[in-house]
């Protein structure tokens, strides 16, 4: 049939693209119209596709960089900080280390700073592994190109990665306390749980209100979040994940307005990445499945 070989690697096909974009909705479009050039191939010309998973890769490829060069255009366009999509995800994906550290905030907001084709090249080569002749057929370069975009792109990623792995209890454990400080506008507390050094980057698109510049030091970022009690907001904040990592949901009156991807470093918050954005949040009513 003609969507099985389809179906059988959407969930990868999802993943390379979300990685290479940053963003669900774009991720999804981007597979829709992969498949799309898959059910148009004759019966034929599929059945003569010798490696069906690479040939699909290929074409999420290929309409990844066509929209990675329309994203830039309205990134130029954007208000205040930009930060990737939240991707809902299961506590099953903080297992495979790999695939949690690729999907990241900190890694995404790094592979903001590659080019279109360095990107998809480390995303490509470093993530999936895939050989360095498949990777020249998608972004039309030779192999020799490819693997010299390939070790640049990896010494740029390599000086710029956060190189701390931690463990999901650690995680939780963080987290616990960092929203028992906030629920309790605990001033102390919060001080005790972010780095000192702390930096939150808030994306709002200009739709809702947030610093359009990083906060920076825990001296100015944990006042603001002990104030929230003394406002008198009706508002929730509980533990999701999201990117393979725990994460904090705010809600207020009722309704979802940020979510706050957070990165640990010897046992402290070093930076909050909030999402406030609420297209960006639009695509937190459903699970994806991540797979590598």
């Amino acid at each position: 049939m003609t969507g099985d070989h389809f179906v059988a690697h959407r969930s990868l096909l999802f993943t390379v693209a979300y990685e290479m974009l940053g963003s669900a909705a774009d991720a999804e479009d981007v597979v829709q119209e992969t498949w799309l050039r898959w059910a148009d191939l004759d019966t034929e010309v599929r059945a003569e596709v010798r490696n069906p998973r690479s040939y699909l890769v290929r074409i999420v490829t290929r309409q990844a960089l066509n929209r990675l060069r329309t994203l830039a255009r309205r990134r130029e366009e954007y208000t205040g900080q930009w930060l990737p999509e939240p991707l809902l995800t299961s506590p099953d994906v903080a297992e495979d280390v790999e695939l949690a550290e690729s999907v990241s905030f900190a890694m995404l907001t790094v592979l903001e700073t590659l080019g279109h084709t360095e990107r998809v090249v480390f995303v490509l080569r470093e993530v999936f592994d895939t050989p360095y002749d498949e990777i020249a057929a998608a972004v039309g370069r030779t192999p020799a190109a490819v693997r010299q975009i390939a070790h640049r792109a990896r010494e740029h990623v390599a000086a710029r990665r956060p190189r701390v792995r931690v463990s999901r209890a650690e995680q939780e454990a963080v987290v616990d306390r960092f929203l028992a400080a906030v629920r309790g506008g605990d001033l102390r507390e919060l001080l005790e749980v972010l780095a000192p050094d702390v930096i939150v980057v808030a994306d709002s698109g200009g739709l809702a209100p947030a610093a359009r510049r990083p906060v920076e030091s825990a001296r100015r970022v944990a006042p603001l979040l002990a104030k929230l009690t003394e406002m008198g907001l009706d508002y929730q904040v509980t533990p999701m994940w999201i990117n393979g990592a725990v994460a904090v949901r705010f809600d207020l009156d009722g309704r979802l307005f940020a979510v706050v991807n957070l990165l640990i470093v010897d046992g402290r918050i070093s930076r909050l990445y909030s999402v406030l954005n609420p297209h960006k949040l639009a695509h937190l009513d459903r699970r994806t499945h991540l797979t590598r």
